[in-house]
C-alpha cells in the first residue's frame, strides 16, 4: 500500500471515530438530559419557603414583623433590595464565578478532591453559591451521598431561576445564628436597618458569621468578627475587587452591633394586615411613620389627661385626601395598657356613630331636592309610631334652618329629613361606602339610625367624610402603598358636598370645646362630632384639601361617661392632630362648583318667595334641582270685622269681611308655640254654620297609636300619654276611656292614664262636636 494511500485509510478511520464518538456524545447528553428531566420531574426541588410576615412604612422600611411556623427570623429580601454593593461582596466572597457556571463548578470540584485525598481529611469546599441554597432548603449530613444530591439539586434551581433568584434565595436563607436567617432579618436585628442600606463593611462583617455561626455571634465576638472581617477586606484589595478608598473606608468602620428586637410598631395595623391582607410575606403599607409616631405620642398624652375622668381609649385614622391611603392608624392609646384592653383594636371596632352620619343625610338630601341650608324645619315634638326622638339637650327650638340643625345637631330635624329622604336610601348610600354592620342589619334599622341606631366604626367613617373632601366622590381608602386605587363612587354633587363643607367649618358653632384656645396657627377644617347614646363613644371628624382626621374617645369596656362628648373630649385630640400634621397650612379652601349658585330666599321658610314674603336673605342651590316652590307662610284669610270669625271659601259672605295675613304654622308648630307661651296670631274660629268644615271627622289622636300593643311592667307601671291634634278653632278636648268620661284638656295639652289590662277604647270629642275613636290592648308582664 503506498504512502498516500494509507494516509487516506488513516483519515478516513479517524473520520469514522470522530463522528461515532460525536454520535455517542449526542446520545449520551440526550440521555442525561432525559434522566434529568424525569428525575427533575419525580424529584422537584423543594423550594417552599416560610417567611416571616413583614409589614412596612410607605419607604419600605420594616415597622413591624412575625416569626415563621419555624420560630425563624427570616424576612424575604426582595430583589431590589439586593444592592450592587451587596451583591459584589457576596459573590467576591462566596462564589466568584457564580455568573459563569451552570450551578456547579466543575474546576473548583476536581480542586477539592485532589486536596482532600492528598490529605486524606476534608480541607476545603467546592460549594457554590447555587449548591449552599440547595443545601439549606434540604438540609442533609455533610457526606458523599449529601454532595451529589447537592449537585443534582444545583441545576434543578439553575434550570428553574435566574442568577439573580438564586442569589435571592441565597441571601434569604445564609443562617446567621440562632434563629436568624437571611441578610434581611441580619441586617434589621443586628444594624436596624434593610440590606440595601449596608456599608461595605456592614456587609463583610455579615458574610463571614454563616462559617462560623455558633462563635461569630453580633455583640459578643465583635472583636473577632471585626479581625475576619479586616482579613478579607485586604484580601478584596489584593484581588482588586474594591478600590483602596473603599478599603480604608471600610477598615476604619467600627463595629458596635449586637441583637436588638424586631420593630413593633403598628401593632394593631400590623396585625390586621397579616390575617387579611394575603399577597405575600411583605406587606408594605401606606404608614407616614413621621406621623404615625407624633399622632400616637399625642394620643397617648392626652388620654393620660382624661384619666381622671375615668375616660381611659382612644383611636385614630388619618388619611391623605390626595393620595387615599390611611397614613397613621392608632387603634389604642396605650398597646401595651390592660387596665382597658389596649389591645383592642378601636379604629375597626363597631361602635355607635352618634351624630356623625347627619352630614350625610343633608347632602343627600340637598342633591334630592329637599333641601338648601335656609330650608326652614321643624324642631317640635314628633311620633312615629311609638317612636319619639327628643334632642341632646331634651328641648325644641321651634322653626329652625338646616344649616342651624347640622351645627347645633338637632336630632328631631334629622329624624323628620331621614323620613322624607327615605331610611332604605341612606342605608344603600351607606352600604356602597363599606359600612358591613349596616348592611348585615339592615332589615332591622329604623329612623333611629340617624341618631347613631346602628354600627359603624371609626374606619369607615373616616372613609365617609374624605368624601366630602374630594367634592362629593367616595374613594375607598387604602392601608397599602402600592395598591391599585379602586374606582371612586359619586356619593354627593360638587355643590351638596360643598354646601356642608361650609357649615361643618364655622367656628360659632355649640360643639366647639370650650376649652380650646389654640386656633391661631391651625388650618381652617371642616369637622362634625357625635355622642352614642349613654356617653360611651365621643366622636370627631374632622377634614381639609389635605388630611381627613377621625378621632374616637371612649372605653373599651363599654363604660358610660356623664362627661364623654364629641365636643369637649374628641374634637380638642382633633385639633391638636390637625395643628401638627398640617400646622399654618396655607391651601386654600374649597371654592363653590359651577352647579352651586346663590339665590333669594324667604327667611321665614327658606323658599323662594312668595306675594307676601318681606324678609329675603341668599341662600345656595342647585338649579334644575332645588326645589322652585314658592313661599307660603303666610295665607291670606277671610275673617269677619272684628276678626272673631274666619271663613272659607264656600261660606263667605258676599260682603261684610276682611283679608288679614296668618302665620301658616302646622299643627305641631302651633302646640309648641302655645306650650312655650310664644304668641302668634291664631287664625279665628271657623264659622259655625259651614256645614263643609263641620261634616269632618273629629280630631286626629296621635298618642297613644290604633291598634299598638303595649306592654307595661307589672312592678313598675308607667302611665300611657293622650295626645291630639286639632283645627285652629278648637278650644276644648274632651276625653273619654272604655265609653266613660275621663278629663277635659286644651287642644295642645298632654295628659296620662294609667290603663286595664285587655282591650282599651279611647274617645276624644272637640268642642265642636266632633269626634275620634281608638282602640288599644294592654298587658301587663314582669320585666
Amino acid at each position: 500500500m503506498s504512502p498516500y494511500s494509507w494516509k487516506r485509510f488513516r483519515q478516513k478511520v479517524t473520520k469514522q471515530k470522530l463522528r461515532l464518538l460525536v454520535k455517542r456524545l449526542v446520545i449520551a447528553t440526550g440521555c442525561a438530559m432525559l434522566l434529568f428531566f424525569v428525575l427533575n420531574w419525580i424529584f422537584p426541588v423543594p423550594d417552599a419557603i416560610s417567611y416571616s410576615t413583614t409589614i412596612t412604612d410607605e419607604r419600605g422600611e420594616v415597622v413591624h414583623a412575625y416569626l415563621t411556623r419555624d420560630e425563624k427570623w427570616r424576612m424575604r429580601t426582595e430583589l431590589q433590595e439586593i444592592s450592587p454593593l451587596l451583591q459584589k461582596t457576596i459573590i467576591a466572597k462566596e462564589d466568584r464565578y457564580f455568573f459563569r457556571h451552570p450551578g456547579v463548578n466543575a474546576f473548583a470540584l476536581a480542586r477539592a478532591a485532589f486536596n482532600n485525598l492528598l490529605h486524606m481529611k476534608r480541607t476545603s469546599g467546592a460549594s457554590t453559591i447555587t449548591m449552599q441554597v440547595a443545601r439549606a432548603l434540604e438540609p442533609r449530613p455533610r457526606n458523599l451521598v449529601s454532595k451529589t444530591i447537592e449537585i443534582f439539586r444545583a441545576f434543578q434551581l439553575e434550570w428553574k431561576y435566574s442568577k439573580q433568584e438564586i442569589l435571592q434565595l441565597y441571601l434569604n436563607l445564609v443562617p446567621y445564628g440562632g434563629n436568624i436567617e437571611g441578610v434581611k432579618a441580619a441586617s434589621q436585628l443586628y444594624f436596624k436597618k434593610n440590606p440595601d442600606h449596608l456599608s461595605l463593611a456592614e456587609i463583610t462583617a455579615l458574610s463571614i458569621i454563616p462559617n462560623r455561626p455558633s462563635t461569630l455571634v453580633m455583640g459578643k465576638a465583635n472583636d473577632r468578627i471585626v479581625k475576619e472581617r479586616n482579613r478579607w477586606l485586604e484580601r478584596f484589595y489584593k484581588e482588586g475587587v474594591f478600590s483602596k478608598k473603599e478599603i480604608e473606608d471600610a477598615l476604619a468602620e467600627p463595629l458596635t452591633a449586637s441583637r436588638s428586637a424586631v420593630p413593633v410598631y403598628l401593632p394593631h395595623l400590623a396585625y390586621q394586615l397579616k390575617s387579611t391582607v394575603a399577597d405575600g410575606p411583605l406587606i408594605q403599607s401606606g404608614i407616614r411613620m413621621n406621623t404615625q409616631l407624633k399622632v400616637e405620642k399625642l394620643t397617648s398624652d392626652y388620654i393620660r389627661t382624661l384619666r381622671l375622668n375615668n375616660i381611659k381609649n382612644a383611636a385614630v385614622v388619618i388619611i391623605d385626601n390626595h393620595t387615599h391611603k390611611i397614613i397613621t392608624y392608632v387603634g389604642s392609646a396605650d398597646f401595651r395598657d390592660t387596665t382597658d384592653g389596649g389591645q383592642v383594636n378601636g379604629a375597626a371596632a363597631i361602635r355607635q356613630p352618634g351624630s356623625t352620619l347627619k352630614p350625610l343625610l343633608y347632602g343627600l338630601s340637598i342633591d334630592e331636592g329637599l333641601l338648601t341650608p335656609k330650608t326652614v324645619l321643624e324642631d317640635v315634638p314628633v311620633n312615629y309610631s311609638g317612636y319619639s326622638p327628643e334632642n341632646y339637650d331634651r328641648h325644641f327650638n321651634g322653626l329652625v334652618t338646616m344649616e342651624y340643625a347640622l351645627d347645633h345637631s338637632l336630632n328631631i330635624p334629622a329624624v323628620k329629613t331621614l323620613e322624607r329622604y327615605g331610611k332604605d336610601k341612606l342605608i344603600g348610600e351607606l352600604v356602597s361606602c363599606g359600612f358591613r354592620q349596616v348592611q348585615k342589619d339592615r332589615n332591622k334599622l329604623g329612623l333611629s339610625l340617624i341618631l347613631g341606631g346602628c354600627g359603624a366604626t371609626l374606619e369607615q367613617l373616616t372613609g365617609l367624610f374624605s368624601a366630602f373632601a374630594n367634592e362629593g366622590i367616595y374613594v375607598p381608602p387604602s392601608k397599602l402603598q402600592n395598591s391599585k386605587p379602586l374606582p371612586g363612587v359619586r356619593l354627593l354633587s360638587p355643590a351638596a358636598s360643598f354646601m356642608i363643607t361650609e357649615v361643618l367649618s364655622k367656628v360659632n358653632r355649640p360643639d366647639f370645646p370650650l376649652n380650646w384656645t389654640a386656633t391661631e396657627h391651625m388650618p381652617k377644617i371642616a369637622w362634625k362630632t357625635g355622642t352614642s347614646y349613654g356617653r360611651k363613644d365621643a366622636w370627631s371628624i374632622g377634614y381639609n384639601k389635605n388630611y381627613t382626621v377621625g378621632v374616637w374617645v371612649g372605653n373599651f369596656s363599654g363604660l358610660g361617661v356623664a362627661e364623654l362628648s364629641g365636643a369637649n373630649t374628641a374634637t380638642p385630640l382633633l385639633f391638636k392632630i390637625f395643628n401638627t400634621i398640617d400646622y399654618d397650612s396655607n391651601e386654600g379652601w374649597y371654592e363653590p362648583p359651577e352647579q352651586c349658585q346663590l339665590r333669594q330666599v324667604c327667611s321665614e321658610s327658606g323658599l323662594p318667595p312668595g306675594p307676601f314674603c318681606t324678609n329675603l336673605i341668599s341662600d345656595y342651590f342647585i338649579p334644575l334641582s332645588s326645589s322652585t316652590m314658592v313661599c307660603h307662610h303666610l295665607q291670606e284669610i277671610k275673617v269677619s270685622p272684628d276678626s272673631s270669625l274666619s271663613y272659607c271659601e264656600t261660606c263667605a259672605p258676599a260682603t261684610g269681611y276682611i283679608k288679614k295675613l296668618y302665620p301658616a304654622f302646622a299643627a305641631g308648630v302651633q302646640d309648641y308655640l302655645t306650650a312655650n307661651g310664644r304668641s302668634f296670631s291664631r287664625i279665628p274660629p271657623h264659622n259655625p254654620d259651614c256645614e263643609k268644615i263641620f261634616g269632618g271627622s273629629g280630631p286626629m289622636i296621635t298618642a297613644p297609636q290604633n291598634g299598638a300593643e303595649y306592654y307595661i311592667n307589672r312592678k313598675a307601671p308607667e302611665p300611657l300619654q293622650l295626645a291630639a291634634h286639632t283645627s285652629g278653632e278648637v278650644s276644648k278636648l274632651y276625653w273619654y276611656i272604655n265609653d266613660g268620661f275621663y278629663k277635659a284638656t286644651g287642644p295642645s295639652e298632654k295628659q296620662f292614664f294609667a290603663p286595664r289590662e285587655g282591650p282599651v277604647k279611647i274617645s276624644c270629642t272637640d268642642d265642636k262636636g266632633r269626634n275620634r275613636t281608638i282602640w288599644i290592648t294592654v298587658k301587663y308582664v314582669a320585666l
